[in-house]
């Protein structure tokens, strides 16, 4: 789902215009993205947490040259899916086989 789906469907589910479905879910991923700059993190119950990581400076290689590469120090946003989505998440999604049309076994 793009962002403009999302707006759609917002729009669809509520008594809102497009253009004011667009004005709310600009907002909340304003406020979202404004949390996690400040470095907090955000929970939204039975859908999952929004957290910032820290990751250490490391040495990397240009795939190319095969030549180092510094790569510095970042932090960078990381979610959790919580355990209602996970759930609601498995008990209805399509079978393997119905996916790829083989037989139905995990890839897990």
């Amino acid at each position: 789902m793009t962002k403009s789906e999302l707006i759609d469907a917002m729009a669809a589910r509520s008594q809102l215009t497009k253009a004011r479905a667009e004005l709310v879910v600009n907002c909340v991923f304003e406020a979202m993205t404004e949390a996690l700059q400040r470095g907090e993190g955000i929970e939204i119950r039975g859908f999952g947490s929004f957290t910032v990581r820290p990751y250490k400076a490391y040495s990397g290689r240009n795939p190319r040259t095969g030549a180092p590469v510094p790569v510095p120090p970042k932090r960078l946003p990381f979610f959790k899916v919580g355990k209602e989505l996970k759930e609601l998440v498995n008990n209805s999604r399509l079978t393997h086989a119905t996916i790829t049309g083989g037989d139905d076994k995990d890839d897990d």
